[in-house]
């Protein structure tokens, strides 16, 4: 067989597999085996581009195949849940940082070999452009996670109009880059780079920290943009498939939790949320202080061993003290009783786009019990106890009733329709949105204070000797 028709068809094979591992992907219970295809799919093209006989720099190819492959091995066993929105960041940093590099080299070997096709030009450019925007804005995404940089948005005076001035120059500068002769392009395709990754730095600095799970599906889509802008520019049909694939599905993505947070993608872009976030909301003239009622562990566990129905809200502050799996004691625990336990998961919980439903798999909670908002706001009227694990801005009634609030609007899990609502946190202070709780303060609401593993191990000692006692 021509080696270019077993290229095109390994090429072929490997689209048909990234497709059934999108698809694997949009389940729980098939998101192994998305994985799995998504992995033979991988490994299948890059034997293949090796193979390619147009390819003969093994010595310097195979060691960066082999030092990428261990540098993923030590991330995935070192990196913790907790950390993997921030490695996702960082990992689209290096799809951007690639396509610059890969851009540019492109550029120059056209120099080299006397080829100015402004065709191919232009696809250089914009690989580069949206490849700078992709790397810079990972960075500062990566970071914003990691809590080096404060969450709250840069919004500095004018700054729509240093953007529009930015696309303008970068659009400009593609003038004289196509139309120069020889090397010349180098300059201007150096100095858009530069504004690219300016732009990309200002617009995600704009962005509060509450937006940062829309952020990150978003970079994930101008990854994927990138990588279809650079099969243009080098003519391979992977890159152009597997890149529109990845943008097209993290656009997606980015929309669908734009609309469970009531909110257009332009408004998490452009409106700088969380600029004007307010800590606890103090008392008007006349108005009592705000109490909130405190519950200890033993007594959380007398209302949840006489619970018919409880349904447990998980938030960051479960990811952050690594509670998952004391979460999945608690619930074996309830259901031995005879308690039919649910999870409610709010599409923007934590700071990973399906960040929840991850840490519950990794804890082999069952998938038929997990569900989403939609699907169990309705259920809360009859629920005896609803847990809040480390949870705030998803369950903020303001959302509901202040319309003077910068949530107001985002739907939340109406857990305040409960019987008895119990808030597990480490204290009183606002979520990632920076805005005061009303849940807080109401007479079915009961605050349980501490680490949220400290706590539900707690919880899960206390019951299973009640439970022991009772038997006895």
């Amino acid at each position: 067989m021509n080696q270019d028709v077993l290229l095109a068809l390994s090429y072929i094979v490997a689209s048909v597999l990234f497709i059934l591992s999108l698809r694997g992907l949009s389940s729980q219970e098939t998101a192994r085996r998305g994985n799995l295809y998504g992995m033979i799919g991988m490994g299948l093209a890059i034997v293949a581009t090796i193979l390619d006989g147009r390819v003969d720099a093994y010595f310097a190819l195979i060691p960066a195949v082999a030092a990428g492959a261990l540098v993923g091995i030590w991330l995935a066993v070192r990196v913790a849940m907790t950390a993997m929105p921030e490695l996702v960041a960082l990992l689209h940093s290096f799809v951007g940082a690639a396509a610059v590099l890969v851009g540019l080299a492109s550029y120059l070997g056209a120099v080299e070999a006397g080829h100015h096709d402004a065709v191919h030009l232009v696809e250089v450019y914009i690989d580069v452009f949206i490849g700078a925007i992709t790397f810079t804005g990972s960075i500062i995404a990566f970071l914003k996670l990691r809590g080096s940089i404060g969450g709250r948005p840069l919004l500095l005076p004018g700054r729509h109009l240093l953007n529009l001035a930015l696309v303008i120059g970068a659009i400009a500068l593609a003038v004289p880059f196509v139309g120069a002769e020889g090397d010349g392009g180098l300059v201007p395709v150096l100095v858009m780079t530069g504004i690219a990754s300016l732009l990309g730095i200002h617009m995600v600095m704009a962005i509060g920290g509450a937006d940062m799970p829309v952020v990150v599906s978003l970079l994930n889509s101008y990854s994927g943009w990138t990588a279809a802008a650079a099969g243009f520019m080098l003519g391979n049909d992977l890159l152009i498939v597997t890149g529109a694939l990845v943008g097209s599905s993290g656009a997606i993505l980015s929309v669908i939790m734009c609309r469970a947070m009531n909110r257009s993608i332009w408004n998490v872009v452009f409106s700088g949320f969380g600029a004007q976030a307010g800590a606890k909301r103090q008392p008007k003239d006349g108005e009592a202080p705000q109490e909130v009622f405190e519950i200890d562990v033993p007594n959380t566990v007398a209302e949840l061993m006489e619970a018919k129905e409880v349904i447990i809200v998980p938030g960051y502050g479960m990811a952050v003290a690594r509670a998952q799996h004391a979460v999945r004691d608690l619930t074996n625990l309830l259901r031995k009783n005879g308690t039919n336990v649910r999870f409610g998961i709010h599409p923007v919980a934590g700071r990973l786009p399906g960040h929840m439903n991850v840490l519950l798999a990794e804890a082999n909670i069952p998938y038929d019990i997990v569900l989403e908002m939609d699907e169990l706001n309705d259920d809360f009227p009859e629920t005896d106890v609803v847990l809040v694990i480390g949870a705030n801005d998803i369950v903020n009634p303001a959302a509901q009733t202040d319309e003077t609030s910068t949530i107001y609007g985002m739907p939340v899990l109406e857990v305040w329709n409960a019987k008895r609502t119990v808030m597990m946190k480490r204290g009183r202070a606002a979520g990632y949105a920076g805005i005061d709780n009303p849940l807080f303060y109401l007479e079915n609401t009961r605050m349980l204070f501490g680490d949220a593993k400290a706590t539900v191990d707690g919880l899960v000692t206390e019951l299973r000797a009640q439970t022991q006692a009772e038997a006895a």
